[in-house]
This record gives structure tokens, C-alpha cells and sequence, in this order.
């Protein structure tokens, strides 16, 4: 279908603009702060309302841009809830900032700690159910990032208590990086579902072309 093919194109764009500006913002910062033991947030919380809060939002708004076409697709309410949910996190921890880092925790800081845990549960679970609906090779690619996500989000939760912070920045962009990759994956899978200007069928979608042009052409004569 057209909106579902231009929808998956435009969360595509969405989400690159969003790694562009994530890369600029950790290049805009100052030198003093180290990238492998403070948080993207210690970074973002630096430039208040600068580019990767902004990063953030674009990232938000490629997710909410999937939604109509992933109904179409077939998924599932629950995993819809579970997009919505990583949607708002990423807002309220982008409008919300954490503390300085070496400042005790406040009220808005703890908010946004908690809307951050809630997006990087939600997106992994949401990309498992989405990927017997999506088939095709898009549905070990999510699977395989969904488990990759759920094992870095388990080390990062580590390194915040009992690790006692050690390389927690490099946990968290590793899992970002995945994360992004299992929406990106998403996105594609809905972007592909065209062969030809013919709506793909499940199941099709590595079948020859050849082979799927004789099943979708009349037969002569009909």
C-alpha cells in the first residue's frame, strides 16, 4: 500500500536526521565530558533544548509516523501501546532534564530517569511482537536486536547500582545504537512492502520477482 511504504520511507528519515543530530550534539559539548562513563542525558543536559534533546523528539515523532501503517500490517494493540510508550519516554526524558552530573538527584531528575527506563524496555518488547506480523528477514533482525537490547538494558541497569557507574555511557549508546537499529529495521521492513507498485503479500517478500508477477497477473482469457 502507498501510505504504508511512504510511512516506513519518512521514519526512515526521521530516524536518520535523529542519529545526525545525536553525533553533532556529543561534538558540540565540552572536552571535559567523557563519553564512556556520563549518560547521553549528562551530555544533553549540557545544552538544554540543543540538538540531541532535539534528536530525541525527531525520534519520538518517527515512531508516532509508523503507527497507522503497522495497524495496517497487521501488529498487534499491545505492541502499538508498548511504541506509544517509547514515544512519550523519549519526549518527557528530552522536555525533562536530569541533574549536572555530580549533583544529587531532584524530583525532575528521578522523572527523567524512570521515562528513559520506560522507553528502553518498550521498544525491545514492542520489536519482538512486531516481528511475526513484519516476516520476512526483517523478523530475525528484530528478534535478534530485540534480545540484544533486553541483555544491554540488563548491563546498564547493573553499571548504574551495583557496577557502580563503570563505562555506563558506553553500555547506554551501545544500546541506543540497537535500539535505533530495531526501529530502522521496522521502518524498512514497511518501506519494502512494494514489488513493482503491487502490494507484497507475507511471505513474498524473497520469492522471484518472475514467480510473484504469475501469481498477481490475471490469467489471459479470465
Amino acid at each position: 500500500m502507498p501510505g504504508t511504504r511512504n510511512s516506513g520511507l519518512l521514519a526512515l528519515g526521521g530516524i536518520a536526521l535523529a542519529a545526525v543530530l545525536a553525533v553533532l550534539g556529543h561534538l558540540e559539548v565540552s572536552d571535559d565530558l567523557n563519553p564512556w562513563s556520563l549518560t547521553v542525558s549528562d551530555f544533553a543536559v549540557s545544552d538544554r533544548g540543543g540538538v540531541i534533546d532535539t534528536a530525541m523528539a525527531v525520534l519520538a515523532a518517527a515512531t508516532v509516523v509508523l503507527l497507522p501503517a503497522l495497524r495496517r500490517a497487521g501488529a498487534g494493540r499491545l505492541a502499538g501501546t508498548l511504541l506509544v510508550a517509547w514515544s512519550a519516554g523519549l519526549l518527557a526524558a528530552a522536555v525533562v532534564p536530569t541533574n549536572e552530573p555530580g549533583l544529587p538527584m531532584d524530583t525532575a531528575a528521578y522523572l527523567h530517569r524512570y521515562a528513559s527506563v520506560v522507553a528502553f524496555l518498550a521498544l525491545p518488547v514492542a520489536g519482538w511482537l512486531l516481528a511475526r506480523p513484519l516476516g520476512g528477514r526483517a523478523a530475525g533482525w528484530l528478534r535478534g536486536l530485540a534480545l540484544t537490547s533486553l541483555l544491554l538494558a540488563a548491563a546498564m541497569v547493573w553499571s548504574a547500582y551495583p557496577g557502580d557507574r563503570l563505562l555506563i555511557g558506553l553500555a547506554e549508546r551501545v544500546l541506543i545504537l540497537a535500539e535505533v537499529a530495531l526501529l530502522a529495521v521496522v521502518a524498512a521492513a514497511l518501506a519494502g512492502r512494494r514489488v513493482g507498485g503491487v502490494a507484497v503479500p507475507r511471505g513474498w517478500e524473497h520469492r522471484p520477482l518472475a514467480e510473484v508477477a504469475r501469481e498477481v497477473t490475471p490469467a489471459r482469457g479470465a
